[in-house]
Parts: C-alpha cells; structure tokens; sequence
C-alpha cells in the first residue's frame, strides 16, 4: 500500500511539470515531462503485450505528438487524459499496421543469383526459381520474369503489357505474397537438412 502523502507528491510534480511544459513549450520544460511520463507510457504498453522495445518506441511516439501538438489541448487539466487518450490511438494505428502487413519473399539481385546459379547444380535455389513460380498465372510468371529476370522497371513492363503500371506492381507485389510460404518451407527444409 501506497502512502498517500507518497501518492500525493508523484501528482504534485506531474501536474508541475505538466503545468511547467503548457505555459512555455520549451525543450527544456518537455525534458521534465517526458522524464515523468515516458515511464507510465512505457508501462501502459507494456500492460498491453508489447516487448520492451515496442513499448518504448510508442512511449517516444506519444510524447513526439504531445510536444507537437500541445497547443491544441482545450483543457489543460485533462491533459493525462489526453496523454493517455494519444497512446490509444498510437496502440490502436500500431495494431493496425500489423494487421495489414502481409509476408513477401525478396526477389531482388535475381538476376545475379540465376546467373550464378547456371554455374552450380540444379538444386539451388535461384536455379529452381522458374519451377517455383511453375504455380503463379501466366500473367504474373510474365511479370516477374520481367521484373527480376530481365530487370525491367516497372514503366517499361505496364507499357509492354499495355497495363497501369499500378496492375503490374500488384501483380509482383500478389506473386511475391503466394510465393512466400512456399519458399519459406523449402528454406526451413534446407536448413534442417543441413
């Protein structure tokens, strides 16, 4: 159990520098308040399943935006609510991002690496690549062929296909997405046997 008097003075410098850091935006007075706050913001990711590291890089984010838009707060007595309110939203936009992110396999120095391979035996990968993408439409074996074998940008393959150059890079991004798995297990086989 917490003294209250122990309680008391924790609030005393939080709404200090608080105060301190809202009358004259400084880095100075920001140093007070990110040295208070970085350590519950911290905490508070922590709480939500982030790593360490995750954690302390929102926290960074967090107070980035408070000393970015402080000017904005209507009410300066809310301002822990409104720290808090802006850790939310960073969870919130992190998650989200992470939602979206979706597995690739890199595919670039092909070129070299089949170039290479034609001097190696048949079990290379680079060499197995055009077995791998055996599974990929027609359309996208044309477009990766293109991409990383012939290494064309992505302008010249949209105007050759007589294409947007936006259905071309979906095409590679789309390839590289069903590729992925299927290069990751023969990788993991690889390396087991290895």
């Amino acid at each position: 159990m917490t003294h209250p008097w122990i309680e008391d003075e924790k609030h005393r410098q939080e709404r200090t520098v608080t105060e301190e850091f809202l009358e004259s935006p400084s880095e100075a007075s920001f140093y007070g308040l990110f040295r208070i706050f970085t350590p519950q913001l911290t905490s508070f990711f922590r709480a939500r399943g982030c790593e360490l590291a995750l954690s302390e890089d929102l926290s960074q984010e967090v107070m980035f935006t408070v000393y970015r838009k402080a000017d904005q707060l209507r009410e300066r007595t809310l301002f822990r609510a409104w720290l808090f309110k802006i850790a939310r939203s960073v969870l919130c936009r992190h998650y989200g991002k992470r939602s979206r992110e979706v597995e690739t396999i890199g595919l670039e120095n092909l070129a070299d690496r089949l170039l290479v391979s034609g001097q190696m035996s048949a079990g290379t990968p680079a060499f197995e690549f055009l077995d791998w993408i055996e599974f990929l439409d027609q359309r996208e074996q044309e477009t990766l062929r293109l991409r990383f074998i012939e290494e064309w940008e992505y302008h010249e393959i949209a105007a050759a296909q007589e294409t947007p150059i936006g259905t071309v890079q979906w095409r590679v991004f789309n390839a590289k997405k069903k590729l992925a798995p299927h290069l990751k297990r023969r990788q993991a086989t690889a390396h087991s046997a290895a």
